[in-house]
């Protein structure tokens, strides 16, 4: 049981990260509802949320679960791809919410103020981020393959903060929220785009492809600092260059099991950003063009 105050904490979305939050929240003492479409809602009534772990252990534990947020609580965690978010936000009115946080784990840069203009009020939106390979296995199963679960959050309330820590979970306070969400895109956007382009591990991008890496982590920096995000083209590139051999990209996992690609939260943010601040980004925009033309053809 958590040594915090207990919190009631909504999932938006329990699919690998939302459902690992969710399974160790759970088991730390506090009321976790996952909102999620009727089937897997059923599913999640009636087994609660399973989590295999190596860090966290394999456990079961009970769960409430809802089509649509009913009563206030005091955290949302918003974990849908952006493909889902404007659909999937309707789950959680404003109304109903009243004062809770909501706390957005999605790639890119884009959702962030899209969600503000849902959720007005002075900091009810605190960006983050997370680091974690976990996967739904299937309704209510999570596979959780990574040694490490780090959040960051930017100007997160404390208790939420403890409550993080006390489950398990790393968690690092940011003052700048341009600067965290930038950062991990940094290293996501060359690290996905190149190993679904080209269907291999990093550790074969970082060899057979590496001017394209060179030039993608260039020009990535480049656009993240006309952003306003004091991005060190040297550090990502050491940050990839340090990445084990075989990992591979969730977009890499989506496109070999045919499922859509997140091309415009990730790459799509870059150029967004790259024509908004005047910055050419020429290798980036032909893979995300390239990767665009064989969604058909992988799913």
């Amino acid at each position: 049981m958590t040594t915090t105050p207990p919190l009631s904490v909504a999932v938006l979305g329990p699919g690998g990260v939302g459902g690992l939050i969710g399974a160790v929240l759970a088991r730390a003492g506090h009321r976790v509802v996952c909102l999620a479409r009727e089937e897997t809602a059923d599913v999640l009534r009636r087994d609660g949320l399973a989590l295999r772990s190596g860090q966290f252990g394999d456990f079961s534990v009970p769960v409430e679960a809802d089509t649509q947020l009913r009563g206030p609580a005091d955290a949302v965690f918003v974990t849908v791809k952006e493909a889902a978010l404007s659909a999937a936000v309707d789950r959680v009115p404003p109304r109903v919410l009243g004062g809770g946080v909501v706390v957005p784990l999605l790639n890119g840069v884009d959702h962030v103020p899209a969600l503000r203009r849902r959720y007005p009020a002075d900091g009810q939106v605190v960006a983050g981020t997370i680091r974690v390979e976990a996967t739904r296995v299937a309704p209510g199963h999570i596979a959780h393959t990574s040694p490490f679960a780090a959040l960051e959050l930017a100007g997160p309330p404390q208790g939420l903060v403890a409550a993080l820590r006390a489950a398990g979970l790393q968690v690092a306070v940011r003052d700048d929220e341009t600067a965290m969400l930038w950062d991990k895109l940094c290293f996501l956007a060359p690290f996905a785009l190149l190993t679904t382009r080209h269907r291999t591990a990093i550790g074969e991008v970082r060899t057979r492809w590496r001017d394209e890496l060179l030039a993608v982590v260039g020009e990535i920096t480049a656009a993240a600092r006309a952003a306003g995000a004091p991005a060190d083209t040297g550090a990502v590139l050491a940050a990839l260059d340090g990445a084990p051999e075989g990992m591979r990209s969730s977009m890499q996992r989506d496109a070999e099991a045919g499922r859509p690609l997140e091309l415009d939260a990730i790459g799509g943010a870059v150029l967004r950003a790259a024509i908004a601040h005047h910055v050419d980004v020429p290798v980036t925009a032909r893979l995300v063009r390239e990767l665009c033309q064989e969604q058909p053809e992988r799913g």
